[in-house]
């Protein structure tokens, strides 16, 4: 299983970003999808997840977004009102069969 996570970059505060992660390989199962994120000199903290059958969990961050395509094979995280501390590199996960896959980070850096 592969992810290709893209969409981050810089922005200012107060804009928004769209990220997307991509799933190939044996994807077939898939129970859950989901986002991390861990700022620099942070411990890694949960987003959100969206699992197959589309029910949503999120962190008590709000201005996030998680959503799956139809296909199952791609997830995005859309981030509105975006915050100097929302600063930090955002991996997606994909749960297929009990196993978790990670995929690389994407960082957004958001400037104030």
């Amino acid at each position: 299983v592969q992810l290709q996570a893209y969409g981050g970059g810089l922005v200012q505060a107060g804009g928004s970003l769209r990220l997307s992660c991509a799933a190939s390989g044996s994807i077939r199962g898939i129970n859950r999808m989901g986002w991390y994120r861990q700022a620099p000199g942070k411990e890694r903290e949960l987003v959100a997840t969206v699992t197959s059958d589309g029910r949503t969990n999120y962190a008590d961050f709000g201005r996030f977004t998680i959503s799956m395509n139809d296909a199952k094979d791609n997830v995005y995280l859309r981030i509105n009102s975006l915050k100097p501390e929302d600063t930090a590199v955002y991996s997606c996960y994909v749960r297929v069969m009990g196993t978790t896959y990670w995929g690389q980070g994407t960082q957004v850096t958001v400037s104030s």
